[in-house]
């Protein structure tokens, strides 16, 4: 990376960053919120969910805006989004005491709206500026800024909370602001900007992306939301383990936090270094990834009384995740070209983000009846989500370019129109030759012989309507002339009379003289 792309690129950097601290630095304060707001286990967890749930599903708007409009222009707006909801969130607990609940709800689902604009855009801007020799490390590095993200905020969270459970929200305006200007003034697009698409051919490219890379693009996006699921699940139980058997709060509960997620961090950015410099492969790490997951949710499962071999094996399962999600970074925006590369990579983060949704909430609902499943389940789906990579995730697929898709897609249609047509012109010409009475072998014979038979079999197929015309005008030829003879014989037969009676009359007159 050239020394005039740090700064940018530690703005962008610091976009997934702060997206993290919207879930992560809240999960520490989240026991004295719940007691001082009283509130059930399933309500605190709503916290983390009316954050993630708007966020997942504004997600394929940002990203589409971010194909059309410009990215940086995007995420600093989002910013500015996210900021207006944490300052809602904080005045509402300030002023409103223990009716703040619904306000700062509202103010996580605002949030949750401006998340959709920071993280995922950032990564596809992030894909735009870099070459595709240093996308793969860079990807990393992205990943690893989020991992950092979710290393410090459990402590920053921890920290502050030491003032007031509520003073967390107040953090989002204060670093959200100089990024966003940063962003604008700092981080350069790319100058070649094509005209954007018009809105069908742009949802058409997308369809062509996931008819030909459909089952490879699900598969990943599977394993995206399976892993963060776990993430955000064992952190709210850790949490509340901490702080309900040991009574650990403050700064120790943050850096007992933070030990998972810091080996996720690292692993991170190993793993994009490693498959940018030597491997070049990433299908492998995912399944390798998940499957240490899988193993370490079963271990757990079974030893979740012991807190310290629970925190030695979740330290295996921030290892698994961390070779797991920049190896699908790499692989999903590398699976388009420019003009598609927000939305896709937009909704690979909307069911990311619904995976953080859902951790939080279930966790807390199977904790409270059976600790077996609350880390068996989890332990299920990522090994599905390991055998289903292992399966139905190409690489190979989803390195092809979307031309070349597009490209197979044209002449696949051609083809089979060409065939299409071959087909109807052999039917006429098999037709033509059986109604000829012509062998299948034209080349035994003359061309001459075969053109003259052919069209002497036309001419005699043509010939009962030839006929037929020829009777129909011979019969209207023949009415005329029977009009025109009958005509002349009825005058000659009255010029005929005429002469008749004129004679008679002549030879009465002779008569009546004589006598």
């Amino acid at each position: 990376m050239q020394k005039k792309s740090i700064l940018p690129f530690s703005f962008l950097c610091a976009v997934p960053l702060i997206m993290v601290l919207g879930n992560s630095m809240l999960i520490p304060i989240l026991p004295q919120m719940k007691q001082a707001l009283n509130l059930s286990q399933l309500e605190v967890g709503l916290v983390i969910t009316l954050f993630s749930i708007p966020a997942g599903l504004t997600i394929p708007l940002a990203g589409l805006l971010s194909d059309r409009l410009s990215r940086k222009w995007i995420i600093a707006g989002a910013l500015m989004v996210y900021a207006a909801g944490g300052l809602i969130a904080g005045l509402s607990a300030v002023f409103l005491k223990t009716n703040a609940y619904l306000p700062i709800m509202v103010g996580r689902v605002l949030q949750g709206i401006g998340a959709a604009g920071t993280a995922p855009i950032s990564m596809a801007l992030a894909s735009d500026i870099f070459t595709s020799n240093e996308r793969s490390k860079v990807l990393g590095m992205l990943e690893s800024s989020n991992g950092l993200g979710k290393v410090a905020s459990p402590i920053l969270g921890s920290l502050i909370g030491l003032i007031a459970w509520w003073a967390v929200f107040f953090v989002f305006p204060i670093l959200c602001l100089p990024i966003a200007l940063g962003m604008l003034f700092v981080v350069k697009e790319p100058e070649e900007k094509k005209e954007p698409q018009p809105f069908k051919e742009y949802f058409q490219d997308i369809k062509t992306i996931f008819k030909n890379k459909g089952v490879s693009l699900l598969s990943a996006f599977f394993a995206g939301t399976v892993v963060l699921f776990i993430l955000f699940g064992v952190l709210f139980y850790l949490s509340d383990h901490l702080e309900s058997r040991y009574q650990i709060e403050g700064i120790l509960k943050g850096l007992i936090l933070a030990i998972p997620v810091l080996a996720m961090a690292i692993t991170s950015y190993i793993t994009g270094y490693v498959t940018q410099k030597k491997v070049k492969t990433h299908k492998p790490f995912v399944v390798a990834g998940t499957s240490i997951l899988a193993i370490t949710m079963t271990v757990v499962a079974f030893f979740s009384e012991n807190t310290y071999f629970m925190v030695v094996a979740l330290v295996f399962a921030g290892i698994g995740t961390g070779m797991v999600l920049p190896c699908l970074n790499t692989m999903i925006t590398g699976s388009c070209n420019t003009d598609e590369r927000g939305m896709i990579t937009a909704l690979y983060n909307g069911v990311r983000f619904f995976g953080v949704a859902a951790g939080p909430p279930l966790f807390g609902f199977l904790m409270e009846r059976s600790m077996l499943w609350t880390f068996l389940l989890p332990a299920i789906l990522a090994a599905t989500a390991g055998l289903v990579n292992l399966l139905f995730c190409h690489e190979d697929v989803l390195k092809r370019k979307p031309e070349e898709g597009k490209e197979n897609e044209a002449s696949a249609q051609k083809r089979e129109g060409n065939e299409v047509q071959g087909f109807k012109g052999k039917q006429i010409l098999q037709k033509l030759m059986l109604t000829a009475k012509i062998q299948t072998q034209p080349s035994l014979r003359p061309a001459q012989d075969v053109k003259d038979q052919l069209v002497k079999k036309v001419m005699f197929r043509l010939k009962p309507k030839i006929e037929e015309a020829i009777k129909d005008e011979m019969k209207k030829e023949m009415e005329d002339l029977k009009k025109e003879v009958t005509g002349q014989i009825e005058k000659s037969l009255r010029d005929a009379v005429t002469i008749k009676f004129e004679e008679i009359e002549d030879e009465e007159a002779k008569n009546e003289e004589d006598n």
